[in-house]
């Protein structure tokens, strides 16, 4: 079963300008990462702080794995040094009977 999560951040103004520079860089080691399908990054038109990050993984187990990774020293990406806020994590499956 596919899952698609939502990383729904926003970065500090001062931060805004080398955001996009540090978040792709962030998502090559997402993208690389065992089970990842894909990632978009979305930004909102009415307030350029907001993005959203849309993960694609082939499994529960595999977000879950990559989750795990990067609560570690390894794993670690730096990006909660950019944020203004905690983010905000949705995990959502493809509803196949609709």
């Amino acid at each position: 079963m596919t899952v698609t999560a939502f990383l729904d951040i926003s970065i500090k103004p001062e931060s805004l300008t080398g955001a996009p520079t540090a978040i792709h860089e962030v998502l090559v080691a997402t993208r690389a990462f065992p089970g990842n399908l894909g990632v978009e990054v979305v930004i909102d038109v009415a307030d350029p702080r907001h993005f959203v990050l849309v993960e694609h993984w082939k499994s529960i187990e595999d977000d879950d794995a990559y989750r795990a990774w990067r609560a570690t020293p390894e794993g670690a990406s730096g990006l909660g040094d950019l944020l203004a806020g905690a983010p905000t994590l949705t995990k959502f499956t493809d509803a196949t009977e609709i």
